[in-house]
């Protein structure tokens, strides 16, 4: 890249408390402009997309490609795990999609809702009694993971080291860390599948090892390792930080959680609420021009890297009013916590409905919740693409 220094509207990495509290630095951005180039921890020059409008058409412009390698370095982005969806357009995203959408069909979630009652209410009875706790260890954390590991057919999945692999590699603090991780991912993925081919189940990944689409196409191995680390890492990743920064929300703003405490009919909406105003996704994945591309007044160059910052356009008050005003009862409709466009998360209806139930019933048992400002040490995860902290000390 030319002449970058004149290039950069403003260095993320110089605004004091920016992991803590990202929103002030968005909104300074937005006010001059929805599309603003920064510099961050990973480049020295990536495009922000900050506007509401601007981002949810950059979500579904096809003029972008989600396709990285090659046009950035990353350690061992050859592995297995990054032939997933999440990175790939179509016809080769469109294919995969195709292949896994049935098992996320709002009658298939609706399936597992009983299920998710019964792992809530079985952590809670295990929690509840200590008086407090860490909220992620004991509940944001394992609920999601035992979902989506009992719904790919991998219960004895070694939750604390897969946890350990998916945080070094979506919230990598040193390069050698992720590399590392993302080896050690991969291989361990291998194997999983490899048990499935030899000994295959009544489950997702057994159903994708065998399966076959119209054309008699199958998953290639790589492509399998890539599906089955973009369904254990997004299964549950997100869904912890929905849970954890719902409840944070919660805290902050007592008049909202009296409110809801009033009336749990107001579950729903909460919960869109808590997924604008705080999410658990602050950035999109890379998105690359495939020519230049017009937004606001900037042209973006063909082939530089393109953040949509989810967090960002969720804070718009060209879209919603107040924006910085936590609402439970706020009109949320259209926001992009989950995306836009083919890349729309394919969990979202499981994720809202794991964390209706999850704040819902730890209110209901927990009726004294308070942060436990003794041990309370904001551990905010690094990086620009999974919002949340690492421990929520809670007491009740």
């Amino acid at each position: 890249m030319s002449d970058v220094s004149s290039h950069v509207d403003l260095d993320l990495r110089e605004v004091e408390g920016f992991t803590a509290n990202p929103y002030p630095s968005y909104e300074k951005l937005r006010a001059a402009g929805p599309v603003h180039a920064v510099r961050t921890d990973e480049f020295e020059r990536v495009w922000l997309v900050v506007g509401y409008g601007e981002a949810r058409a950059a979500l579904a412009d096809q003029r972008f490609s989600k396709q990285w390698q090659g046009r950035i370095e990353w350690p061992d982005g050859n592995d297995p795990i990054f032939a997933n969806m999440l990175e790939m357009d179509a016809p080769r995203h469109t294919r995969l999609r195709r292949l896994v959408t049935r098992e996320f069909t709002a009658r298939r979630v609706e399936a597992l809702r009983p299920r998710v009652q019964q792992i809530t209410d079985e952590l809670l009875d295990a929690m509840v009694p200590a008086g407090r706790a860490d909220l992620v260890d004991a509940l944001a954390f394992p609920l999601p993971m035992t979902v989506i590991c009992e719904l790919i057919g991998v219960p004895d999945l070694d939750r604390n080291a897969f946890r350990r692999l998916s945080n070094a590699i979506v919230t990598p603090t040193t390069p050698d860390q992720e590399r590392e991780a993302v080896a050690a991912m991969g291989a361990y993925l291998g194997e999983l599948i490899e048990d499935k081919r030899r000994s295959p189940g009544d489950d997702l990944m057994s159903a994708l090892v065998r399966t076959r689409d119209e054309e008699g196409d199958a998953l290639s191995p790589e492509e399998l390792v890539g599906m089955a680390f973009l369904l254990l890492v997004a299964g549950h990743e997100t869904t912890v930080n929905l849970i954890s920064n719902g409840v944070r929300a919660l805290l902050d703003h007592p008049g909202q959680l009296a409110a809801l405490r009033a009336d749990f009919d107001l579950i729903d909406g909460a919960v869109e609420e808590m997924l604008r105003y705080d999410g658990p996704v602050e950035t999109s994945t890379f998105r690359f021009p495939r020519e230049p591309v017009g937004i606001g007044r900037r042209v973006i160059p063909q082939g530089e890297p393109v953040l949509v910052c989810l967090a960002g356009a969720d804070r718009d008050p060209a879209r919603y009013p107040e924006p910085d005003r936590f609402d439970i009862r706020r009109e949320t409709q259209g926001h992009l916590a989950f995306g836009h466009g083919t890349h729309f998360c394919l969990g979202a209806s499981l994720a809202r409905t794991e964390g209706r139930i999850a704040i819902r019933t730890l209110l209901e048992r927990c009726p004294g919740l308070a942060l436990d400002e003794e041990a309370w040490r904001p551990d905010w995860l690094p990086g620009m693409l999974i919002r949340g902290v690492r421990a929520l000390p809670v007491r009740w």
